[in-house]
């Protein structure tokens, strides 16, 4: 299966972002529990929602950090791995870091996007040239459904060219 054409469908196809969200559910398992969806994907955005739900929240009945945390980092490696491919580039998350602004009492969604030209000149150029791999900080906002801002998470990736990894991938 072609994932970019699978993924150029879902931005158009309200059945394709439906397959593409149980797809996802199934090969992110980790992220399974959280039932995050994505509610629409473009060339170089992508929202994606956490519902209000037991297994996302904390002790008070608030969206948990860790869930919010989790909706930075699926996020940004989504919108990434959409526009790099999966093929060109080995992408890893090397950390991240959060910042809570209100506790969130309702459905929330990540909104982020990037433009082709800082993929180009952040991304691209660096790996074209004498740079092995480059780390890049992507920050993304998460809002409740009436706009309240939540949380701020700066996720940082390291991103290599698969032919300049070092480590073999087990078969």
């Amino acid at each position: 299966m072609d994932i970019r054409k699978f993924l150029e469908r879902a931005k158009t196809s309200a059945f394709h972002l439906w397959v593409l969200n149980q797809g996802l559910l199934r090969m992110v398992p980790f992220n399974k529990p959280h039932h995050f969806s994505v509610v629409a994907l473009e060339d170089y955005r992508v929202k994606i929602k956490i519902p209000f739900r037991r297994k996302n929240l904390n002790h008070i009945r608030g969206l948990h950090a860790c869930a919010l945390a989790t909706l930075s980092e699926y996020a940004t490696g989504l919108l990434l791995l959409s526009r790099l491919g999966f093929d060109a580039y080995r992408i890893i998350m090397q950390r991240f870091e959060m910042d809570y602004h209100y506790q969130g009492k309702m459905e929330a969604f990540a909104d982020f996007a990037l433009t082709p030209e800082w993929i180009d000149q952040n991304i691209i150029q660096p790996l074209n040239g004498p740079e092995e791999a480059v780390v890049i900080t992507l920050d993304v906002k998460i809002h409740d459904a009436q706009g309240k801002h939540l949380s701020t998470g700066k996720v940082y990736w390291q991103i290599k060219k698969w032919a300049n990894v070092k480590t073999r991938v087990a078969a």
